[in-house]
Parts: C-alpha cells; sequence; structure tokens
C-alpha cells in the first residue's frame, strides 16, 4: 500500500533539453534509439565486467556515457555517472560496483523512459 507522502518516482529523460540541445525532434529521436541500444547493451555488461573484476573494461563504458548522458538527461543523474565512471579510474573494484549498483536502478529507470518515450504514439 503506497503512502500519500511518498516522493514520485524521479524523471530522468528530459526531452525539452536534449531537443534545446540538438536542435530538432527528429535528430534527438535517432539519437535517443542510439540511447536505448546503448542503456540495453552497457548496463547490464558494465554489472558483469564489475563481478569479473575488469575495471578498466567497465571504466571503458562508462566514460562514454559520461559525456552522452548530459544531452538527455538533468544534472543529478549525470553527476551520479561521472562520480561512478571518476572512481572507476581509481577506485577499487569493489568500491566501482558497490557504486554502481547504487547507479544502476537509476541507468534501469532512463532506460525504461527512453523505451517509453520512442514506443509512445
Amino acid at each position: 500500500m503506497s503512502s500519500l507522502h511518498e516522493d514520485p518516482p524521479p524523471i530522468y529523460l528530459d526531452t525539452e533539453l536534449a531537443v534545446a540541445q540538438i536542435g530538432d525532434v527528429v535528430t534527438m529521436q535517432g539519437m535517443l534509439t542510439m540511447l536505448e541500444e546503448t542503456l540495453q547493451r552497457d548496463i547490464p555488461q558494465i554489472s558483469s565486467l564489475l563481478s569479473s573484476g575488469d575495471l578498466l573494461s567497465a571504466n571503458r563504458l562508462l566514460h562514454p556515457l559520461k559525456g552522452f548522458l548530459p544531452i538527455f538527461c538533468g544534472e543529478a543523474l549525470c553527476s551520479d555517472v561521472a562520480r561512478v565512471e571518476l572512481l572507476s579510474k581509481n577506485g577499487s573494484c569493489a568500491s566501482v560496483a558497490a557504486a554502481y549498483g547504487e547507479l544502476r536502478p537509476e541507468l534501469d529507470v532512463l532506460l525504461a523512459e527512453v523505451s517509453a518515450y520512442l514506443n509512445a504514439d
């Protein structure tokens, strides 16, 4: 049973921001398709890499996400991704895995939002 005082779930995808930065809706939709494909592929792969101790490869996937997300997302999620990506450069695999464990649900929500946007009529 949900409480009336629960915060609404966060919204990560900001299509107005994306259109403002990209210039038009058609190009944005194409880029969102690329983002969806990237997130579908990389979210679980980063988890797998961290589980196997391959921090360098995990960083190679986190780095482009850090650069790509500011086009589509607000500062909070971008900051979280940047924090984990930076940690992946010089932190222990265990600390990065823990930080990514906290970040992954946010990325999963973003992926769901992107998919819902692209599948909307």
